[in-house]
């Protein structure tokens, strides 16, 4: 048996393992990627990224490769019982990607693969971890590679990202708690219909019957996944359905009898049902779980794929801080409290989503009257833009979040909108002022160009305070843009965390708060 040693070992190589190993070599991380499967999958599986998700493959170097070999998604048209009851635009603003994007898992991990490779490290596959013994400040994973080769990894962290029956999991004595879902089962197809409905390449289509809700997406590949929530009579029944039961439910829920149906290629026919589960704690020391390795629920709408992203994206950075010695320990526990809430609101609010609960007469009914007028107002329509787009997800509640500025629009814990802003006299947007490899200090001044000397003062305190700390950080002065209606606050400090969210949101005259707020996180250079 053979013996290596790393900095990291991820386990898994599906989407969560594949971002996450980029992230870590994006900061000099030496990561050993084990995945038992021969290859990256051949299965088409989540078929949606949200805007959330693509500012984060943004941070991963590979956001433009994804919009180029998917498909934007612009609107959503709604019908109950065959009456359609309104539209729903899907666009939102201040980020970069506006729009969600059709893209199969099948693409997704064929891109992070060539972006990992991009970053000289490639996947160990048909390796298997087979055993992992967790100690105080490290870890060893028993790995079972190609003609059964056994071979020992040693590594100071390891992190789980191999799913639902996660072995890292289990070695933490983690609980997966929860419950498994009775009387639902989701079935898809992957197909082109000859049916009634005019084919939009940016345009989804949502259907409500008894007892079924019925999605059709557009792919890149052409014609559509048909996902469909439906009751459970059988659930002895384990194989998936085929083209007719499929062309059966569909005609059903689009009331169109005369409806046919061609599968395409790759084939794609699948039954799930599911569980509701959590792990107790997703950090134990050297050791971390992602993915659905952390949670899973229904897998309607890549709600699974996108947060396991989101989580790869927060724990990235906070790893790699403590690896380098940049941060205390304790900073690594925040990403187990954040993704736990995060997982928590997402599963409650699918339990609650009408999508996923097939709905009886008397709902449908409901339905039928109440949703034309709540869907052409802005206020229903917005508030549903900005959830499904996961840019509203926020970690006020995090021991990571400090806040002392008073009431405003936007808070520590918030993901700072890619808002307009002046900086160095050039209208920029706020984004390119952030990035993944480092804290980002935002001194805002206000609309006037008079009042700069009022912040020299408090710009020395924060270089100050940056420069005794280990931190990568940079300072930006800037002043709101025009079309920005009063979220940046002047004379306020933001402490912008690699991801992207509000670290410490102070008056930035007040230097004792970054002074308090950067002794509680990092070390002394």
């Amino acid at each position: 048996m053979s013996e290596t040693c790393r900095d990291v070992v991820v386990v898994g190589a599906g989407p969560t393992g594949l971002a996450l190993a980029i992230a870590l070599r994006q900061y000099g991380l030496d990561v050993a990627v084990l995945e038992k499967e021969p290859h990256t999958k051949r299965e088409v599986r989540a078929s949606i990224m949200w805007q959330r998700a693509l500012e984060v493959l943004r941070d991963l170097g590979c956001a433009d490769k994804f919009v180029g070999g998917g498909l934007p998604l612009r609107q959503a048209e709604v019908y109950v019982r065959g009456h359609r009851v309104g539209g729903h635009e899907m666009s939102v603003s201040h980020t970069l990607f506006p729009e969600p994007l059709s893209i199969e898992q099948i693409a997704t991990e064929q891109l992070l693969t060539e972006r990992l490779g991009e970053l000289d490290t490639t996947v160990s596959w048909e390796s298997e971890a087979v055993d992992v013994r967790l100690y105080a400040d490290a870890a060893e994973v028993d790995v079972r590679g190609p003609n059964g080769r056994a071979e020992t990894i040693a590594s100071r962290w390891v992190v789980g990202c191999e799913g639902a029956h996660s072995l890292v999991r289990k070695a933490l004595g983690v609980p997966f708690e929860g419950e498994c879902r009775t009387g639902l089962q989701a079935v898809q197809i992957n197909a082109e219909p000859d049916w009634k409905y005019a084919y939009r390449p940016d345009t989804s289509y949502f259907f409500f019957e008894r007892r079924v809700c019925l999605i059709a997406s557009p792919r890149p590949g052409g014609g559509y996944r048909f996902f469909a929530f439906v009751s459970d009579p059988d659930p002895a029944l384990v194989a998936p359905p085929d083209a007719e039961e499929m062309r059966e439910l569909i005609a059903r829920a689009a009331h169109d009898a005369a409806l046919r149906l061609t599968p395409t290629q790759p084939l794609w026919l699948n039954r799930a049902r599911f569980h509701d589960r959590i792990a107790a704690s997703l950090r134990e020391g050297p050791a971390m779980l992602v993915g659905d390795s952390a949670h899973m629920w229904a897998p309607i709408g890549g709600r699974g794929l996108n947060t396991g992203l989101r989580g790869a994206h927060n724990l990235a950075w906070k790893l790699a801080a403590v690896h380098h010695g940049w941060a205390r320990d304790t900073l690594l526990d925040t990403y187990s409290t954040e993704q736990r809430a995060a997982a928590t609101e997402i599963m409650r609010q699918m339990r609650h989503n009408v999508t996923e609960l097939p709905p009886a007469p008397a709902t449908l009914a409901a339905m039928r009257l109440a949703l034309p007028a709540l869907m052409a107002g802005e206020r229903f329509s917005g508030r549903g833009r900005i959830l499904l787009s996961d840019l509203a997800r926020h970690h006020r509640k995090s021991a990571l979040s400090a806040d002392g500025a008073g009431r405003a629009a936007l808070r520590a814990g918030d993901r700072m909108p890619d808002l307009p802003v002046t900086e160095g006299g050039h209208r920029r947007r706020l984004h390119d002022l952030l990035s993944y490899g480092r804290w980002t200090a935002l001194l805002v001044h206000g609309r006037s160009t008079g009042d700069g000397a009022d912040l020299e003062a408090a710009a020395a305190a924060v270089d100050r305070a940056l420069a005794r700390h280990a931190l990568p950080a940079e300072v930006f002065h800037v002043r709101p843009g025009h079309r920005d209606t009063g979220r940046l606050s002047s004379g306020t400090l933001y402490l912008m965390r690699p991801d992207g969210h509000i670290g410490l949101r102070a008056p930035a005259a007040d230097s004792r708060a970054l002074q308090d707020y950067l002794h509680t996180w990092f070390t002394l250079k």
